[in-house]
């Protein structure tokens, strides 16, 4: 079985412990979404399939008098995750509005620094968001990689879309 993007993001948020979709969305919005969004309409279909594969196993679980099922990993959602991790990433994606316009802002050269200045806005809020999670202390290992990446490369965009955004104004 092929396993999409979002089924992995959920197999990894699994293997930290049982959760909801409910409870994977959140993880996912403090998490990983910096670099690989999930919404509810990807998750809650994706539980359904790997279900079905036998990957995850969810049970019913009422809470405040709501209906909400908490899935946790099966042994072949372990395996189908270690496998997943051990082969070569070839994913490396970035979409970015901001650099897309500025690519092409010859055609306006007036909306340059204008495209740096919001890219520098979206990178320090970014940064903000990465410095309260670790303030934390919370994330380890390889969690915490991550989130020094995040960090790095956001305090470099700040500088950079600074410096340049002050370079095309003269």
């Amino acid at each position: 079985m092929e396993l999409s993007p979002t089924a992995y993001v959920i197999l990894g948020m699994l293997a930290w412990g049982p959760s909801s979709g409910y409870d994977i969305k959140a993880a996912v919005d403090h998490s990983v979404r910096f670099f690989w969004a999930a919404s509810y309409g990807q998750i809650y279909p994706e539980l359904r399939r790997l279900s079905e594969a036998g990957l995850v196993e969810g049970e019913a679980e009422p809470e405040s008098g709501r209906r909400r099922t908490v899935y946790r990993l099966t042994a072949a959602g372990e395996s189908a995750l270690a496998d997943w991790l051990a082969e070569e990433p070839t994913t490396f994606e970035t979409r970015d509005e901001g650099l897309l316009k500025l690519f092409f802002a010859d055609s306006a050269p007036e909306t340059a620094a204008t495209s740096l200045d919001a890219k520098r806005r979206y990178h320090e809020d970014k940064l903000k968001q990465l410095r309260a999670i670790e303030a934390t202390g919370q994330p380890e290992g390889c969690t915490a990689l991550v989130l020094r990446y995040g960090i790095e490369s956001s305090e470099w965009l700040i500088d950079w879309c600074a410096r340049e955004a002050e370079r095309l104004r003269r």
